[in-house]
């Protein structure tokens, strides 16, 4: 027997596949397809203050290896999320789940927060910081070590859950990043965030997204993704989720010996809507096959 238990801010899961925001939806609808109860927990859409169509089309984008997307955060806003999908999703799954938070300013970080920590059924804030500070010029928050945790103190002091940031990979020096956050108050973090990158349209001589540029994700970023969970593992003493490239039960335990206590999967779900539960029954015949008897020995 294999033990799969690991413990995420001081909440057990029953695995550490964790499914990443943005590609599985507020679950339900992923709950058609198999018992979403088996993973660990997952992360809901991107979820903002105000809704979002998001960006033009197109803004998805395949590349060898992985996709380029630009769909901006495309969401109904938090009330929406309070009052019509988190009830839809309570009816299919039983855990606690994790939700992913952006904002445009400190002010629409907290009060997304605030209006959250109402909800039993969250037991995690995942804090994405690659959003642009509109008032800061339009950095993101997620590339200067001082706004990172400018958003950490604010959403901690709204908040009892856990707050869980999560890094982008597109700065020099990622540690810096997550030690500021570790030193305002983060519980957790997640990375990497998506790289940015372009592709071109030979026949138009036009960039193939309509917002010219988008997050590159998928397999081709998985080493990338693998070196950046390992300095900051080494760097911090709170949790860090590993995720970029993950598609495989391999590639779940390989993040773990980098550091992560948890992993999530993007891209694959995608690809393959079974990719997560597929992950978690391949996990114990991986463990079995290395030697591994509890994945806390990672």
């Amino acid at each position: 027997m294999v033990d799969l238990q690991v413990n995420l801010c001081g909440i057990q899961l029953d695995n550490p596949v964790i499914p990443a925001s943005g590609t599985f939806g507020f679950g339900y609808e992923m709950a058609e397809h198999y018992d979403i109860n088996i993973l660990g927990t997952f992360s809901f859409k991107g979820t903002t203050l105000k809704p979002r169509f998001g960006n033009p089309t197109p803004r998805i984008a395949e590349c060898p290896a992985g996709l380029l997307n630009a769909v901006g955060l495309q969401n109904p806003g938090v009330e929406k999320v309070i009052s019509e999908e988190l009830p839809r999703l309570r009816q299919v799954f039983h855990k606690p789940v994790m939700a992913n938070i952006s904002g445009f300013s400190l002010e629409e970080y907290t009060e997304v927060a605030r209006r959250l920590e109402k909800e039993d059924s969250i037991g995690w804030l995942e804090v994405n910081i690659s959003c642009p500070n509109v008032h800061g010029g339009g950095i993101s928050f997620g590339t200067d070590p001082n706004a990172a945790a400018a958003v950490t103190r604010a959403v901690k002091a709204v908040t009892t859950k856990p707050v869980i940031i999560k890094l982008t990979p597109n700065v020099t020096d990622i540690v810096s990043i997550a030690k500021a956050c570790e030193e305002a108050g983060a519980d957790g973090l997640s990375l990497i965030n998506t790289l940015l990158g372009m592709r071109f349209d030979l026949k138009t001589r036009k960039p193939l997204l309509a917002n010219t540029t988008g997050g590159l994700s998928g397999p081709a970023v998985f080493p990338v993704a693998l070196r950046m969970v390992y300095q900051v593992a080494q760097a911090v003493r709170i949790p860090v989720i590993g995720l970029g490239g993950v598609s495989s039960a391999r590639d779940v335990v390989e993040m773990m010996l980098a550091g992560a206590t948890a992993v999530q999967v993007g891209t694959a779900n995608l690809i393959n809507p079974l990719a997560c539960k597929e992950i978690i029954e391949d996990l114990p015949r991986v463990m079995q096959e290395y030697g591994i008897t509890d994945l806390d020995e990672l």
